[in-house]
C-alpha cells in the first residue's frame, strides 16, 4: 500500500489493521508462485461495494494484474475513489478504470483525514456500470463518510 498510494490515502498501520475486524471490509489479494502481486481491499455496504484501494506490485504491472482483481467484483454495483485526471498519470489511472467499465462522475468530492498529520484529499468517484445521477452521488457520498470514514466530512 505505501508503494502504491500517496500517505494521506490510507490509514495508519494500526488502524487499517483494525479494519480486518469490522465484518462489512476484506482484502482480497491475488499471488504468483509465493509472492503476493495485488490486492484490492474492500467495503461490501448496503447498495455498493466501495474498492477503498486497488494495488499491483509496481514490478508486476502493465500484465493483467489489476484488471483480473477487478474481474472478483464483476456483476456488483462497484464504486472507487481517484485523484482527479489533471496529470498524464492521473489521466492514465482513470482510463484503466473506464477500460474496466467504471464511470467518472464529476461532482465534487473529498476524502476525510485518515489519520493524524493526514490531511482530506480532493478525490473523484468512479462507479460501475455508468455515472450516477447527483441524487445518487449525494446518497452515496454520505455512505461512504458514514460507514467507512466514521461519520467524518
Amino acid at each position: 500500500m505505501e508503494q502504491s498510494f500517496p500517505k494521506e490515502e490510507y490509514r495508519p498501520y494500526a488502524a487499517q489493521r483494525a479494519l480486518l475486524d469490522r465484518p462489512e471490509y476484506a482484502i482480497y489479494g491475488m499471488k504468483e508462485g509465493s509472492s503476493i502481486v495485488g490486492f484490492a481491499a474492500v467495503w461490501e455496504l448496503e447498495d455498493w461495494l466501495f474498492l477503498e484501494h486497488l494495488a499491483v506490485d509496481p514490478e508486476c504491472r502493465n500484465k493483467g494484474i489489476g484488471g483480473q482483481l477487478l474481474g472478483f467484483f464483476t456483476g456488483k454495483r462497484c464504486c472507487l475513489e481517484v485523484e482527479p485526471p489533471v496529470t498524464e498519470l492521473t489521466h492514465r489511472r482513470v482510463g484503466f478504470y473506464e477500460r474496466n467499465g467504471f464511470f467518472l462522475n464529476d461532482y465534487p468530492y473529498v476524502q476525510p483525514s485518515l489519520g493524524e498529520g493526514r490531511s482530506p484529499v480532493p478525490l473523484s468517484i468512479m462507479t460501475s456500470g455508468s455515472a450516477i445521477s447527483p441524487e445518487e452521488f449525494a446518497k452515496l457520498k454520505s455512505l461512504l463518510y458514514t460507514r467507512v470514514y466514521g461519520g467524518k466530512e
